[in-house]
């Protein structure tokens, strides 16, 4: 390592950005004939700022000589060329490198004076009106705004790339929020954890050992639970993982802790509650919305006075003659609609091909023919989608049904203004949180019947709870099994091979008679798993007449060699690898194009837009710092800001496929993922495929995860609450 230095230059161009860490290599032009490689954590930068930084110098293997930057303090551009690269870099949203240019010709030295102090001279621009000019100068002040807090958070060790996020949720008032409760952000910010929150809070000189931040440790460690789709956490675990988080001495502060957990529990920002001389700990909202669900169920059951008056006996000798295209129901199905019409709520649960679909077809009708009232739902858009095509009857999502208010982040059906509806029937019913299902249940008028339909045997839903498994066990609605697969749904590889795992069985590639609709390609090397991939997308998929835009590969887990990262970055280049153009955004690593898929991976209520949902880019504007994603019928716009809400999502993880079905899947399953390999994980896969489901891996593997029936257990206490008198205290 050399002597220390400062240099002042113009940074002519950025290297290299991370944008999680605020690491930057950059060119810094220190005079006409001299550019400086710089290096180091030193936040964001942008192409044309004049920076002061100080350093130690280091000779790079490669690259020679650099320096590390220790310091770096940023001031706005003085030259024309220096403020026109810095306008161009995309700063500043609305100007792009065409305008920019345009500024600097017009104003010269003064352009960044113009805009900060009397952006009216914008207008004699041509082609500049009112709206432009109001937009730039609300990035303008925004920027500044950014950069004040980019400056707090650095002091703070916090990485740039929240300083926009903070910004956008707090405003103006972003800096005094955080001072005032730094564990907020933790709540309020997407994508913020406890560790960088709490890392703030001592930074500003919270004492590691306070009541304070012994309260936030608890919070965050009993959310923390429901994150694996738990409502609760054993008390004696809490303590355990809070002490691991707050990283405290188990016996110096059990005091304190102790005196945490008893002011929450006053506070009633937790509830404590005992069963089998067992404790645990849920945050309110979620033993709430459970507990919720459990009373208006049992209040719902109890209005047996409500139940429509239909002639059973007439309905059941319909339902054994074959409808006019011939298909006819099995007893199951018989039994099915009569519980439907007979209980306040109903719940029909089977695998592929037993008859779901026809099922609900032919009660339907029997609704229909008897004047009764009934709509159609489902969790997804892709779920409600495949209920309308199937039915030929209108299917909402819940969340449209139930009239989401964005504003109020609240539904419009509720107990005071409830459906309009007879018999409310939900499909794909296993991926219902406890949150939805509470709100299905507020909005059902008492006079209603509820019929809930899903697949049971595969995953519970994304979200907390575990809703339609409790209903089940809890033995206290009617529930209907439907076990018998239809003849022309035997023909199907796919699903008999979906019987057959749910079953503990291997799939088999191929039965006499049967269609080429599952291969099972053995692999031992998860490395070769790409090599597969470019052979079926770029020859094999066409041959069997898939178009690729309607193939996805499902894997376990996002992580590792044959995690859902590095697929979809070797997907990427194989099916959108772009044209050499520079119309692209970079987010955490990952460079986003037109045309490429990606997926929300979280709720964002004010697009309404939601966990799961896929869509395509159909643009990008980096004068404007937007993309527009088209999902389906709708075309919603992100700032370059809200990226870190999308994924891309050329494979995704096999939970989040949940409610989707794709012309051909592909499932890579190899000993990598054993931590979650289990039965469910890879029916759920296999139901997926709607005319081809390709699975490669390891027999040993495979093996493993059709053996592993015990699935993860979610703890949760509905069914508790639905047979007992169970209550929080």
């Amino acid at each position: 390592m050399e002597s220390t230095a400062e240099l002042s230059g113009v940074v002519e161009r950025i290297v290299y950005k991370n944008e999680e860490n605020g690491f930057l290599v950059f060119a810094l032009k220190v005079s006409a004939h001299e550019t400086i490689v710089i290096r180091g954590l030193v936040g964001q930068l942008h192409q044309g700022s004049q920076v002061t930084v100080k350093g130690s110098w280091s000779f790079h293997p490669k690259f020679g000589r650099q320096l590390e930057a220790k310091e770096c303090l940023t001031q706005l551009p003085s030259s024309s060329m220096g403020i026109q690269k810095y306008l161009s870099s995309g700063l500043i949203k609305g100007i792009g490198p065409k305008f920019a240019e345009k500024l600097v010709q017009r104003f010269g030295e003064k352009t960044l004076e113009v805009i900060d102090k009397d952006p009216t001279q914008l207008l004699s621009i041509d082609g500049v009106g009112h709206k432009r000019v109001s937009s730039i100068v609300t990035a303008w002040q925004d920027q500044k705004e950014i950069s004040r807090v980019m400056v707090f958070l650095r002091g703070k060790d916090v990485s740039p790339a929240y300083a926009i996020k903070i910004f956008k949720t707090y405003g103006n008032q972003a800096i005094e929020k955080i001072q005032e409760n730094p564990y907020r952000l933790v709540d309020d910010i997407w994508g913020i954890g406890f560790k960088t929150a709490d890392q703030i809070a001592l930074k500003m000189g919270l004492e590691k050992h306070s009541l304070a931040r012994m309260k936030a440790g608890i919070l965050h460690t009993a959310s923390q639970a429901t994150e694996q789709g738990n409502l609760y956490i054993e008390l004696s675990k809490l303590k355990t993982e809070a002490i691991k988080a707050l990283e405290i001495d188990p016996e110096q502060h059990a005091e304190l802790l102790k005196q945490g957990l008893t002011e929450l529990y006053q506070q009633d920002k937790v509830k404590l509650l005992t069963h089998n001389e067992k404790h645990y700990i849920s945050l309110p909202k979620f033993y709430y919305s459970e507990k919720g669900i459990a009373q208006r169920l049992q209040r719902l059951l109890e209005r047996k006075d409500s139940l429509r008056s239909f002639n059973i006996d007439a309905i059941y000798q319909e339902l054994r003659v074959p409808d006019a295209r011939g298909i006819a129901l099995n007893e199951d199905q018989q039994r099915g609609i009569l519980s439907c019409l007979q209980n306040k709520v109903a719940v029909i649960t089977g695998g592929p091909g037993t008859g779901k679909t026809t099922l609900v077809k032919r009660l339907i009708g029997v609704l229909e023919k008897q004047h009764i009232r009934f709509k159609l739902a489902a969790p997804t858009g892709r779920a409600a989608k495949r209920m309308f095509e199937s039915t030929g009857k209108n299917s909402e999502t819940l969340h449209r049904l139930l009239e989401f208010t964005p504003g109020a982040m609240a539904f419009a059906r509720n107990e005071q203004n409830a459906l309009d509806v007879d018999i409310l029937i939900v499909d794909e019913a296993s991926m219902i949180d406890v949150f939805l299902m509470h709100a299905i249940l507020k909005a059902l008028p008492w006079n209603s019947q509820l019929l809930l339909i899903g697949d049971v045997d595969q995953l519970p839903s994304v979200g907390a709870g575990n809703v339609l498994n409790d209903l089940i066990a809890s033995e206290r609605v009617a529930v209907v099994r439907l076990t018998q697969i239809f003849r022309q749904a035997q023909d199907s590889m796919i699903v008999v091979n979906a019987h057959r795992v749910n079953h503990g069985e291997f799939p088999q590639s191929s039965l006499p008679g049967s269609k080429k609709d599952f291969i099972y390609l053995k692999e031992d090397e998860p490395e070769n798993t790409f090599v597969h991939l470019r052979t079926l997308y770029t020859q094999r998929l066409a041959k069997l007449g898939i178009d690729p835009e309607d193939s996805i590969v499902l894997v376990p887990m996002n992580r590792g060699v044959v995690g859902t990262q590095r697929l979809n970055q070797e997907l990427q280049a194989i099916l959108n690898p772009g044209n050499g153009d520079d119309n692209t955004v970079m987010q955490f690593g990952t460079v986003y194009r037109v045309r490429d898929r990606v997926m929300q991976i979280r709720n964002n209520y004010e697009k309404f837009v939601f966990n799961g949902d896929i869509g395509k880019i159909i643009a990008i504007s980096k004068p404007d710092q937007e993309i527009v994603v088209s999902f389906g019928d709708r075309e919603l716009v992100y700032d370059f800001a809200e990226l870190s809400e999308l994924t891309l999502a050329y494979a995704i993880s096999i939970h989040k496929s949940q409610g989707s079905e794709f012309g051909a899947v592909i499932i890579p399953i190899f000993m990598q993922h054993f931590i979650l390999l289990q039965r469910n994980l890879i029916y759920t896969a296999i139901t997926r495929a709607k005319k081809l489901c390709i699975l490669i891996g390891q027999p040993r593997a495979i093996a493993m995860g059709i053996k592993n029936d015990k699935g993860i257990e979610r703890l949760t206490f509905l069914k508790e609450f639905l047979t007992t008198d169970l209550e929080a205290r």
